[in-house]
């Protein structure tokens, strides 16, 4: 598969509404100790409400618009900060790639970086900050070089999961500045940052579905 067609947009993001059920426990176990304990159960809603959603938003023919009303309507179901974040991601993401029938590689690439400037602009949040944008950006840059190197779908999305697995290491060396994470900031030395972790965890369910979809 060289390219993800609008109408599979939907089956693409069913392959994150899984892990993020999956792994919904396990996220709400890390956001315990430093949050509210929440960020599994809203990825979970927020992810698994989302195949359904761009479903009824579809814009045939129109990736970006699709996962612009998408966004929209996913950041209006799970209105947490987290929730919010994830929705604009995917409005900036999906205004990248407006008026796009396919997803390929150069595409998606464009989607994830769009989806990372999304969390910035939102979230007012700098790399370095201990945030989800701590493995979302080095995941998006990493794909960007590989879609510049020729890299097929599969090859753009592996790198973004690399980049990201790369920058949730590099949280543990992170001082947390926002929410209740920076309340603790002294457990913070060593551990991963949950909402890095749970960037990565987008990405690997986004792998999981080009992989799928091949």
């Amino acid at each position: 598969m060289s390219t993800i067609k609008a109408e599979q947009l939907a089956d693409l993001f069913e392959s994150v509404a899984e892990i993020f059920a999956a792994k919904k426990d396990e996220l709400c176990e890390m956001d315990a100790k430093m949050g509210d304990g929440d960020l599994g159960l809203t990825m979970d809603k927020g992810y698994g409400a989302l195949p359904g959603i761009l479903r009824e938003v579809a814009e045939p023919g129109d990736i970006g618009k699709t996962l612009m009303k998408g966004g929209m309507k996913m950041a209006g179901l799970v209105p947490s900060t987290m929730g919010t974040l994830m929705g604009s991601g995917i409005m900036e993401g999906g205004k990248a790639l407006k008026g796009k029938a396919e997803m390929g590689p150069a595409e998606l690439a464009d989607y994830l970086t769009g989806f990372a400037a999304g969390l910035q602009k939102r979230g007012k949040c700098q790399p370095g900050d201990r945030t989800i944008l701590d493995s979302v950006l080095p995941g998006a840059q990493k794909a960007q070089e590989a879609a510049a190197a020729g890299a097929d779908l599969k090859g753009v999305i592996g790198a973004a999961v690399e980049g990201a697995k790369a920058g949730v290491e590099a949280t543990k060396d992170m001082l947390p500045k926002f929410g209740k994470a920076a309340v603790f900031t002294a457990k913070a030395k060593g551990v991963a940052d949950q909402g890095a972790v749970a960037g990565l965890t987008m990405l690997e369910g986004l792998q999981g579905g080009i992989e799928k979809l091949a």
